[in-house]
């Protein structure tokens, strides 16, 4: 087996006529690879006319018999349109021969003979798109899944995996290079019994097959796209999510959605392989991929609801330990994978009600009526359901308050909180779902959140930044349902603020002529009382101490701030925590990714480091994109004054190059990256040597440049040493686990991973408990104004993530 290979899951509805068998062969030729497996259910609704059959075999042979020539018709027309005779003559045979079998088969139908007549149409199915795409010089062969899945009967049949995975490898083992088609839905068990795996069995023995496969990648194809934020059908404008946690996913399979079941999700979630949901019908029209991801939530994505829900309630009686009963009782159920799609608690009258579908409340009745010795049990039916899915849900206040505000004048039995926060959930006794499902979806998504944004900057980067935001602007207005509105820019002495909208391409050339003198206090307070924007955004490229000064502000007036401004990451311990304490209690965020590495993703790295339980023992590298390129270039052939004018001139420098060659730029990234390390620093503590000698501290900018001889001389002592031991000169900032810090010009070995870089290249090397003699190693450009634009604007793209 390869983990290269990835595994392609056709349903029903994908296969239902001669057009989606071809359709699906385009979509194996375009997508799939030699060796990539293929997973089918029964084509269109051949299972439900075997159901059909088998159930007129009690009533009315002449209906049955109609009924199987019926389908039998339909398979004989699917290889005739879909095959050359040559190529169709075998299968027909096969079919006329499985027909006269079924054609034979006399009422009482077994269990045991239900679930061998019910697994033909994932027989048809899979023989014929094996015959297919082989005919179109795609070779395959067909795999029946019973001769590898091994299962028992249950309400809920389980894989074997263990018995399984030494079968799956044995059949592959034969098939080498060819595309095997499988059919879904079927296992055996120990008698040699055929055991259907359920509703969407077909999808959970893909998933179940793509892991013991060990499959990158299992993508389901059907006539949706995936995950939408409620039934297309009835929502008419429901969207397609092209993103869903793992654990939202799986508590929308557990409230019974019928795009996804959980025991679909349980092999992905044991696995490596990633899970993508696609139309087959549109192959290109966008697509919902499973993220193995728990991070916090914001509230509810999903309004999921079902018309045919039952409710059986337990009733222990008087007398008895309740809370004792209960837990035991939930305990029972989870064990024997029954666990309710929501239940009610009521201790004072020693009453439990749990609410199934149709589908699994009669094996929870039976198994409750032999474990539940001593209650009362009543089934009644009757229910619906209409459910709130989203990590977050129950403690979202907006979404909390809507969802039952909509369903106040609804016949509710009871409404449901998950405890892990997931879902909301109401039982109702019968009523239009439908139409309740529009408005909850209306009150919880229609309106679409407007965010404004407040540039502070318009020298290189924050140009930059207007640039790149107004060409990304739709595209992430359309990806994140989210208005995002240019409305302030701010420099230093004057800000043009306009609630409206400044167009993001006439923001400098306008600037002059709209803009007003700045106090530094007006266009904040305004922000701050403004009311046609639910977020404000404050996004600071300055170097400006005055502004950072105002960071515990724009947090208590309920903002967000992103920034590449390093004073206040890198100010005293007490006064960076007093600002962390701000936004912390206001609830609003605090991105600065862009104040280190530029566009790299240096923070974020050692954040989710340590929130997965890592622990950083040590950070090193090249800190500048600007001394990068400086110490790149300076081979002595150049004076370093020249190449610090050439530097300026192309605007890799500060505006005065000194702030970049004293190292306090190296030292506040420094501080900052040792705070998201878990360190506690003080900047006054970090060893820094600055390039810039005493007399030139205090010159102007042309005087540094025309009195830069003793530096000169300085560096060219020092890299003619280097260069006699075969080394090249380097500006290195070193953090260690004791806290020690330095920051300064090295002798490293041209080959030393620090010192190999590309000009404006920034390198950061991170030690931890997990990487500790093979250090994470994040390198690329640290310099120049786009990739700092892109920095910022990537924080934009996280901070849309939260709010």
């Amino acid at each position: 087996m390869t983990s290269a290979r990835q595994l392609h899951k056709f349903g029903g509805s994908s296969l239902a006529n001669p057009e989606c068998y071809k359709r699906v062969a385009n979509i194996l030729k375009e997508y799939s690879s030699p060796a990539d497996l293929v997973v089918v259910s029964a084509a269109g609704s051949t299972t439900n006319r075997l159901i059909e059959w088998i159930s007129a075999l009690e009533k009315d042979g002449r209906i049955a018999h109609e009924i199987l020539q019926e389908l039998r018709q339909f398979q004989i027309k699917l290889i005739d349109e879909l095959l050359p005779e040559e190529k169709a003559q075998p299968l027909l045979e096969l079919i006329n021969q499985e027909f006269m079998a079924l054609g034979e088969i006399n009422f009482p139908v077994t269990e045991v003979m239900r679930a061998s007549i019910l697994g033909h149409g994932e027989v048809w199915s899979s023989r014929l798109l094996a015959a297919l795409l082989s005919y179109l010089d795609m070779e395959a062969v067909q795999l029946d899944s019973r001769d590898f899945l091994r299962a028992e009967r249950g309400a809920q049949p389980e894989v074997d995996r263990g018995r399984s995975l030494p079968l799956l490898k044995e059949k592959l083992a034969q098939h080498g290079k060819l595309r095997v088609v499988i059919t879904g839905f079927m296992a055996r068990n120990d008698a040699g019994e055929t055991v259907l795996l359920g509703r969407n069995g077909s999808d959970y023995s893909a998933t179940v097959i793509g892991a013991l496969a060990e499959a990158s990648r299992v993508t389901i194809w059907s006539d949706v796209a995936g995950v939408y934020s409620a039934d297309p059908r009835k929502v008419t404008d429901a969207c397609l999510l092209p993103l869903l946690r793992l654990d939202e996913a799986s508590e929308l399979a557990r409230l019974a959605a019928p795009v996804l079941h959980s025991r679909t999700l349980q092999p992905v979630a044991q696995s490596a392989m990633d899970l993508s949901l696609r139309c087959s019908y549109q192959p290109e029209s966008g697509s919902t991929r499973i993220e193995r991801v728990l991070a916090s939530g914001r509230g509810a994505k999903i309004i999921t609801s079902l018309d045919e829900v039952l409710l059986i309630q337990i009733h222990f009686g008087a007398g008895h330990d309740f809370t004792r009963l209960e837990s035991d009782l939930m305990r029972s159920l989870t064990r024997a994978q029954l666990q309710p799609l929501a239940m009610q608690s009521q201790p004072d009258q020693g009453l439990v009600s749990l609410a199934y579908t149709a589908e699994i409340a009669a094996s929870a009745m039976t198994y409750l009526q032999d474990t539940a010795v001593g209650a009362e049990i009543k089934l009644r039916e009757g229910y619906s359901m209409v459910a709130a899915v989203g990590a977050g849900v129950t403690i979202n206040p907006n979404h909390c308050y809507g969802f039952y505000q909509k369903l106040k004048n609804a016949p509710v039995e009871f409404i449901s909180e998950a405890d892990s926060g997931l879902s909301l959930v109401a039982i109702l006794r019968k009523t239009n779902v439908a139409e309740l499902v529009v408005d909850v979806h209306s009150q919880l998504f229609q309106a679409q959140k407007r965010v404004a944004i407040a540039l502070c900057g318009k020298g290189n980067i924050g140009s930059s930044w207007l640039e790149l935001f107004a060409e990304q602007k739709a595209e992430l207005e359309k990806r994140r349902g989210m208005s995002f509105d240019l409305v302030a820019v701010v420099d230093s002495q004057t800000y043009w603020l306009d609630l409206n909208g400044i167009d993001p391409t006439q923001a400098i050339t306008r600037f002059e002529d709209e803009s007003v003198v700045n106090d530094g206090q007006a266009w904040l307070h305004t922000l701050a009382h403004q009311t046609d924007y639910h977020e404000v955004v404050v996004m600071d490229v300055t170097a400006s101490a005055e502004l950072a000064s105002q960071y515990e502000a724009i947090a208590e007036h309920g903002m967000h701030l992103i920034c590449a401004n390093k004073v206040a990451g890198s100010a005293s311990t007490q006064d960076y925590q007093r600002v962390v304490n701000a936004f912390d209690k206001t609830g609003r965020h605090w991105l600065y990714n862009a104040t280190v590495g530029a566009g790299l993703p240096v923070n974020y790295a050692i954040r989710d480091l340590r929130n997965s339980g890592d622990q950083i023992t040590a950070v090193s590298g090249i800190f500048s994109g600007t001394l990068s390129w400086l110490f790149q270039q300076f081979d002595g052939s150049v004076p370093f004054t020249d190449l610090v004018d050439l530097a300026w001139q192309q605007g890799l420098t500060e505006p005065d190059p000194r702030s970049d060659l004293d190292g306090s730029d190296v030292m506040r990234k420094l501080v900052i990256v040792a705070r998201e390390s878990g360190l506690e620093i003080e900047p006054e503590s970090v060893k820094v040597e600055s390039l810039v000698p005493d007399e030139l501290k205090d010159l102007s900018t042309d005087d540094f440049f025309d009195k830069g001889k003793v530096l000169n001389e300085l560096l060219s002592e020092r890299l003619a040493k280097a260069q006699k031991q075969g080394k090249v000169l380097r500006y290195i900032a070193r953090l260690s686990r004791d806290g020690k810090a330095t920051v300064g010009v090295e002798a490293l070995s041209p080959d030393h991973a620090l010192a190999n870089l590309l000009p404006c290249d920034n390198v950061f090397a991170i030690e931890s408990k997990w990487y500790k003699d093979n250090p994470l190693v994040i390198k690329g450009p640290g310099a120049g104004r786009s990739v700092t634009a892109g920095a910022l604007q990537s924080d934009l793209n996280r901070l849309s993530n939260l709010i």
